[in-house]
């Protein structure tokens, strides 16, 4: 004695009502799971400490006051002396051409091994 699917359907409809459960009779993959969870993102951005005021803040906020920043004096004294030794980073190409001017040159051929 089996029971016709849409009967089944039916119950399930008001199963789904009853105990407020998405009713899903093709079984798709719907994400309603995941949708149900807690929001993780407030408690993560709760686990790390609020960020604090930089010297660059306070040289944004107030651009006439005088400050004095070792970490960035330290950078770019080192910058300065990588510079000085060629050790630098290379210059930025602004345009498609400059940048094929500097790589025009043919590319050397490595010479041919001896035959002995």
């Amino acid at each position: 004695m089996s029971v016709a699917r849409s009967r089944v359907l039916d119950l399930m409809k008001v199963q789904c009502r009853i105990f407020s459960s998405t009713f899903n009779p093709d079984r798709t993959r719907t994400g309603n799971k995941i949708l149900r969870e807690r929001l993780k993102g407030p408690s993560i951005a709760a686990y790390y400490p609020r960020r604090v005021a930089t010297f660059k803040d306070l040289k944004n906020l107030y651009p006439d006051l005088e400050t004095w920043d070792d970490d960035e004096e330290d950078r770019l004294e080192h910058i300065s002396f990588l510079k000085a030794r060629g050790k630098g980073a290379p210059k930025k190409k602004r345009t498609g051409n400059e940048s094929k001017k500097i790589f025009s040159g043919k590319k050397k051929k490595a010479p041919a091994p001896q035959p002995s």
